[in-house]
C-alpha cells in the first residue's frame, strides 16, 4: 500500500525496507506539513504492516475501517487529544488481536496531545504490548513533546511536485476537471489537492476561495461581505476557506495568472488570511473579525 503514497521515494523505500527485515520500531513519528498525506502514509503503513500479502483487508485499513487498526484523533474546537481517549486506546490495544499481525494505533496530529494526555500516551511507548504498532502523525517533529518524539522513529511525508501531484490525480480522479490547476493552488500537497478533488465539501471551499481570489483582485469589498457572512457561524468551515485562499494567493505569488489576483494583492490576502485562522483559533468574536477582514481584503 506504500507504493500508492505519491513522490516520497526516499520514505517508501526506507518504510518498505524496515518492514520486509522486521526492523521496524513499534513507534513511527510522520512529520508533514498539512496536505502533504502524512494521515494516508500512516494508513499504508497500518495496512502493509498487518496484511503484507494486501487484500479486502488492507483496503479496509486503508479505508479506516479496520478493527485491527485504532485511529486517534483531536476533538472539539480545539482540536486536543484527550487523556480520556488514550486511556481508552491503553485498555484497547491489550486486547487479543483479531487477526492479521497485531494490531495498530494511529495518532492523528500527534502534537495536538496535550501535557496530561501526552504522559498517559508515554507509559504505553515505554512498554509497548507485543505486537503493536504506534504511528503518530505531526506537523513537525518540533511540535511534539520530546518525552514522546524521543520514544518514536521519525520519518518525513514531503510535498510531491506539481507535476507529480497532477499526474496522481489523473490517475486516481479520472473525472477531475482541474488536476493541474489543484496541483498548483495545494503546491504538491497531496492530501489537500486529493480532497479537492474526490470530497464535495472540500471542492465547494476551493470553490468560494477562488470567488473571493477574484473579489479581492476586484476590490469588490460588497461581495467580500457578502460571501463570508455565511460563515461566520462555522468555525472549521471558515477557517477551511481561508486556508485555501491563502493556498490560492501563494500559487498567484507563483505566476498562476488565471486567478486574478495580482502579486501585491496576493501577498496582502495571504498574510491576512494567516492571521485571522490564528485569531479563530482564540476564539475572538468571528462575526467581527470576518467583516473586518473583507474590508482589509479589498484594501
Amino acid at each position: 500500500m506504500l507504493d500508492r503514497l505519491a513522490g516520497n521515494a526516499e520514505l517508501k523505500q526506507d518504510l518498505q525496507a524496515a518492514l520486509r527485515a522486521g526492523r521496524l520500531s513499534h513507534s513511527v513519528l510522520l512529520c508533514g506539513e498539512a496536505g502533504c498525506g502524512a494521515g494516508f502514509a500512516a494508513r499504508c503503513l497500518a495496512a502493509d504492516r498487518l496484511y503484507p500479502q494486501g487484500g479486502p483487508q488492507a483496503e479496509a485499513v486503508l479505508a479506516g475501517r479496520a478493527a485491527e487498526c485504532c485511529e486517534v484523533r483531536g476533538e472539539g474546537a480545539s482540536g486536543e487529544i484527550r487523556i480520556d481517549r488514550v486511556r481508552q486506546v491503553r485498555r484497547q490495544v491489550f486486547d487479543t488481536a483479531l487477526s492479521a499481525e497485531g494490531r495498530v494505533v494511529i495518532f492523528y496530529g500527534a502534537h495536538k496531545l496535550n501535557g496530561p494526555s501526552a504522559n498517559a500516551l508515554l507509559k504505553v511507548l515505554e512498554e509497548p504490548p507485543e505486537g503493536v504498532l504506534f504511528v503518530l502523525t505531526a506537523t513537525g517533529a518540533a511540535a511534539v513533546l520530546p518525552t514522546i518524539r524521543s520514544r518514536c522513529e521519525g520519518y518525513t511525508v514531503a510535498p510531491v511536485s506539481a507535476a507529480e501531484c497532477e499526474a496522481y490525480l489523473k490517475k486516481e480522479f479520472p473525472a477531475c476537471a482541474r488536476p493541474g490547476l489543484l496541483a498548483r493552488v495545494y503546491a504538491g500537497r497531496i492530501g489537500l489537492a486529493r480532497a479537492a478533488a474526490g470530497e464535495p465539501e472540500a471542492a465547494r471551499s476551493l470553490d468560494e476561495a477562488l470567488e473571493l481570489a477574484r473579489a479581492v483582485g476586484e476590490k469588490n469589498e460588497y461581495e467580500l461581505l457578502v460571501r463570508l457572512a455565511g460563515y461566520e457561524k462555522d468555525k472549521p468551515a471558515a477557517q477551511r476557506l481561508l486556508r485555501d485562499l491563502a493556498s490560492v494567493a501563494a500559487a498567484a505569488l507563483e505566476g498562476e495568472t488565471s486567478l486574478g489576483l495580482p502579486p501585491k494583492a496576493a501577498a496582502r490576502t495571504a498574510a491576512l488570511c494567516g492571521a485571522a485562522v490564528q485569531d479563530m483559533a482564540r476564539n475572538l468574536n468571528q462575526k467581527l473579525l470576518l467583516t473586518c477582514l473583507a474590508a482589509r481584503l479589498a484594501g
